[in-house]
């Protein structure tokens, strides 16, 4: 073992005159493991959310929808067997989408009105494992029947087998006037997905009823896709505006929601900055630290000088005091920010009821627990973001270590 390497691990463990310079010490190594743990364990939180939000969006959306230019598609059956071949399709589903008002006694809400064919659409949209009440195969053609959201059914204040009366924009004009087109349908279902956009604003029905309602023929609003690797939608919209005829839009779910996506992603590197200060300010109490070790072992500096070490060796000497102290924090706050994030789910009620408070409630965010995800590229740029400061902490202590004079510090030794 190189000399340097042995004094500095006995510097780190060995029993020093001066005591405070070990609570010093102790307090860095703490410091920078509850930085850690709390950057890890934020970052996971973030993670949770961010997959939390992107199964719910995209439960209800469509990883890729093909729509007519002018809001028909009237010869969507041969578009929907164009996209139905694509690679990486593994189901597709054609729709409509319309405008409307829905009422029932003296309560009116605006919402979307979607049709669906209920056996394709389950193949897109993961309504099955939301719904409250009934089924999307209740939805018949000319039964003209109606599945809400729950928070729209609650603000209609209507339940299963009312009547709601749904009125399209699209007018019929008459001699007196022009008049608004009005259907009864009967709720036959509820559904919540945990988002209060399709919750409070989304109401389906079936879609030969919705082109009846909304006149629109054989035609349809346009095609739903389901991906089997929902983060190649990009690319498969690109082909398929290259290879449909010319007329139709293409989009995709990072277009139609990209602002949620883009607000958690800007968030989670907000955090990342604030909390790696948190690491920054741990970090760098290692340089208080060193310089009073610096300063305690000023006569035993002299002394390793004399004997012939050189500036560099001394610097390595206290670097190496100083990645102890910041490794073992370093390593305490990966296995507890670790631990942390992995059981959030116990950690989180356990903290209820010790404090008697509600931390996460579930009326509020929809969500029955925490949502954490444990990322292992942010561990490893959390690991190498801390690992740097602790080194650049140590730089400063450990030249002036190097600078001490051998004859100035044994002069009254």
């Amino acid at each position: 073992m190189r000399y340097e390497l042995l004094i500095g691990l006995r510097y780190t463990r060995a029993r020093r005159r001066n005591h405070f310079i070990s609570f010093i010490s102790l307090i860095s190594m703490l410091g920078l493991a509850l930085g850690v743990a709390a950057l890890i364990t934020v970052l996971s939180v973030m993670n949770g959310f961010q997959q939390e939000l992107r199964a719910r969006i995209l439960g209800v959306a469509a990883h890729v929808q093909v729509m007519g230019a002018g809001g028909d598609l009237a010869d969507w059956p041969s578009v929907l067997q164009a996209v139905e071949g694509r690679p990486g399709v593994e189901a597709a589903a054609p729709y409509v989408h319309q405008q409307a008002m829905l009422s029932f006694d003296q309560n009116v809400r605006g919402a979307i009105v979607r049709g669906v064919l209920p056996e394709q659409e389950q193949k897109v949209a993961d309504f099955a494992g939301h719904m409250k009440f009934g089924r999307l195969e209740d939805l018949q053609a000319g039964g003209f029947g109606v599945v809400l959201g729950a928070e729209l059914a609650r603000a209609l204040q209507v339940g299963p087998g009312d009547k709601v009366t749904i009125i399209a924009p699209q007018g019929m004009v008459t001699p007196a006037a022009v008049l608004p087109r009005v259907k009864q349908f009967t709720v036959v279902g509820l559904f919540e997905v945990g988002m209060i956009e399709y919750d409070s604003g989304l109401a389906l029905i079936h879609m030969q009823d919705a082109q009846a309602l909304f006149r629109m023929g054989e035609a349809v609003s346009g095609v739903r896709l389901k991906l089997a690797d929902l983060f190649a939608a990009p690319a498969l919209t690109r082909s398929l505006i290259g290879s449909l005829p010319p007329g139709l839009m293409v989009t995709d779910w990072t277009r139609s929601h990209a602002n949620f996506f883009r607000a958690v992603a800007i968030e989670k590197n907000m955090m990342f900055i604030i909390l790696s200060l948190i690491v920054a300010v741990a970090a760098f109490n290692i340089v208080s630290t060193l310089i009073m070790a610096v300063t305690d072992k000023e006569a035993d500096i002299a002394i390793l000088r004399t004997l012939g070490a050189s500036p560099a060796s001394i610097m390595v000497v206290f670097v190496i005091q100083g990645l102890v102290i910041g490794v073992v924090g370093l390593a305490l706050g990966v296995v507890g920010g670790l631990a942390l994030a992995k059981n959030l789910d116990v950690a989180v009620p356990a903290l209820e009821r010790m404090l008697g408070v509600t931390l996460w409630n579930k009326e509020v965010y929809f969500i029955s627990e925490l949502p954490s995800q444990v990322q292992w590229p942010d561990v490893y740029v959390i690991v190498g973001v801390a690992f740097v400061l602790v080194l650049v902490s140590t730089l400063y202590p450990s030249w002036r270590a190097a600078r001490v004079d051998p004859a100035q510090a044994l002069r009254y030794e």
